[in-house]
């Protein structure tokens, strides 16, 4: 029996034991990313993995003529046409909601966010570097800590899966914890109806939402202008969801406290990495200690991947006739 064809791009880099499981259900055929894209090789594909930062639209689409899976071990897929693809009777998968038993195994993200608030809050990474310069000032950098987690108030955007986790975790740190998420009903929690509202309660404020056409620029200068003067942002979700422009500039006028951010706008861009250095956020943070750039590494630990790899590749097996 011949094995399904799948298309699979190196940019993704599965870890090798889910390439051998791949192997072993798919025939595979393999490209270093899209824009090494070949008719001759679309038309003959039953499945194609579908990256990040690589739009999978109704032009690819019709390009693929047998196509009947398309997949991304994403929690969204703002890069696929899923309308287009179901009206032609390809399946999309991805780590939907609907994966949410499998994925509240996957923590991670909700692990590197908390990392985060305290490293942001605390100055950690800026206490080390002197400290590693031969300056023992530790009462300069409590001067600069004004309060405990445990008095500060976090606020929640998108009470998800991921949003639930940091919520349980400042409850552990005695924190009050405020949520905006409209769908979302949780006791546990107190629901603010309006993201100003959640701005203008919030200490630290923690972005969980999905990046949508409606969450693009989802909090932008007003938002901001609503928040504590010293408060946190810190951002796990995807970059798009911010306005860059305003948050530096609430940044540069002092309102803000910091922002801790795992993800930018731009980073999907093709030629990214290149002007990375170029971004006006990396260049506020190379000169100011309130500011912590990460790269995108939120879900980067091994037996993440692993798990959320191989997971993707069964729901394909599933989809298939």
């Amino acid at each position: 029996m011949e094995k399904p064809r799948l298309l699979y791009y190196d940019i993704l880099q599965y870890h090798s034991e889910v390439l051998d499981f791949m192997e072993s259900h798919f025939e595979v055929h393999r490209l270093a990313d899209p824009n090494h894209d070949r008719d001759e090789i679309l038309t003959q594909m039953d499945i194609c993995m579908a990256p990040l930062g690589y739009l999978f639209d109704r032009k690819k689409i019709q390009r693929c003529r047998n196509l009947k899976v398309i997949a991304s071990s994403t929690l969204s897929v703002p890069h696929i046409d899923i309308e287009y693809a179901e009206s032609k009777r390809i399946k999309v998968c991805w780590l939907s909601e609907s994966e949410k038993e499998f994925l509240d195994t996957i923590t991670p993200t909700a692990e590197l966010c908390w990392g985060l608030i305290i490293a942001l809050t605390r100055k950690i990474p800026w206490a080390h570097r002197a400290s590693c310069r031969g300056e023992w000032k530790g009462r300069e950098f409590g001067r600069e800590t004004p309060r405990m987690l445990s008095r500060m108030n976090l606020g929640i955007i998108g009470l998800g899966r991921l949003g639930s986790l940091v919520a349980s975790y400042g409850t552990a740190f005695g924190m009050k914890v405020y949520y905006y998420s409209p769908n979302t009903e949780d006791s546990s929690y107190q629901k603010c109806n309006s993201l100003l509202d959640l701005a203008k309660k919030s200490d630290i404020v923690s972005i969980h939402a999905h990046h949508t056409a409606e969450t693009e620029k989802l909090l932008g200068m007003d938002f901001f202008k609503n928040m504590k003067p010293g408060s946190y942002l810190v951002n796990t979700a995807r970059g798009a969801i911010v306005d860059e422009e305003a948050l530096l500039v609430a940044l540069e006028s002092g309102h803000l406290g910091g922002a801790a951010l795992d993800v930018l706008a731009v980073e999907y861009e093709l030629d990214f990495k290149a002007r990375l250095a170029e971004s006006p956020l990396v260049a506020y943070a190379k000169n100011h200690n309130n500011v912590l750039i990460t790269p995108h590494y939120g879900g980067a630990t091994i037996d993440a991947w692993v798990r959320t790899q191989k997971r993707t590749l069964e729901l394909i097996i599933g989809s298939l006739p």
